[in-house]
């Protein structure tokens, strides 16, 4: 069976020896191959809130499979697309336990050009989710609305 192969570093150095309240939780995260690095820091009060947290990454991860699955289908189905923009959502209640994220809501405007019918455009949009691979893989309330607009 074919598997991808997904590999990560997270790397953090600093010292927690005066306690909870005083160490730094910025983190770097990369991946081989990528240059870049990310920063990372945790999402509870001591983060740092310029800095990503690991839900937001998840967030992003969720919503950038998502892009990039439409973008295929749009491409495949020659429609244009000319932007998209994803103002994604995900809750997470501190009440509950296990505490994790419940809900995550997609969110996306999409702009096509020419003239394409929106409930086509809407259509592969559910396609893309159905495809996504972070989606498929989280047990979190999915919700996919998107909104299209048509330019000629």
């Amino acid at each position: 069976m074919a598997t991808n192969r997904y590999e990560t570093r997270v790397r953090w150095t600093g010292s927690t020896g005066l306690g909870w309240e005083h160490y730094d939780r910025t983190h770097v995260a990369t991946s081989p191959g990528a240059e870049q690095e990310v920063r990372v820091t945790t999402g509870e009060s001591k983060g740092d809130p310029s800095i990503l947290n690991p839900e937001e990454l998840l967030l992003m991860a969720a919503s950038s499979c998502q892009m990039l699955w439409f973008l295929h289908l749009a491409a495949k189905a020659r429609i244009d697309v000319i932007e998209y923009e994803d103002d994604a959502l995900a809750l997470m209640p501190t009440d509950r336990e296990p505490v994790r994220i419940t809900e995550v809501e997609l969110r996306p405007r999409i702009v096509v050009a020419g003239e394409v019918d929106p409930a086509r455009v809407e259509k592969l949009a559910n396609l893309a989710h159905e495809h996504c691979f972070v989606a498929n893989s989280l047990t979190s309330e999915m919700t996919l609305t998107p909104t299209v607009e048509v330019r000629p």
